[in-house]
């Protein structure tokens, strides 16, 4: 049985992972590189979600692929 914190833990894993993933695209672009150290670096933070939401992905297929026992 899934509990209503691992569905959770899934949603917030999605919502990070896809966050970041956009940020990242958004770096590509020139029209983002060259506006200016301070909204480069937001997305650079943002960025930095993608693996923190594929971190929480992996912990949500461990915490529910485990057996109860």
């Amino acid at each position: 049985m899934q509990t209503q914190k691992s569905s959770r833990l899934l949603g917030v894993a999605v919502v990070l992972f896809g966050i970041g993933m956009i940020a990242s695209i958004a770096l590509l672009f020139p029209a983002v590189r060259d506006t200016g150290t301070v909204p480069v670096t937001i997305v650079y933070l943002l960025a930095m979600c993608a693996p923190v939401g594929l971190l929480l992905g992996i912990v949500f297929a461990l915490l529910s692929g485990r057996r109860s026992r």
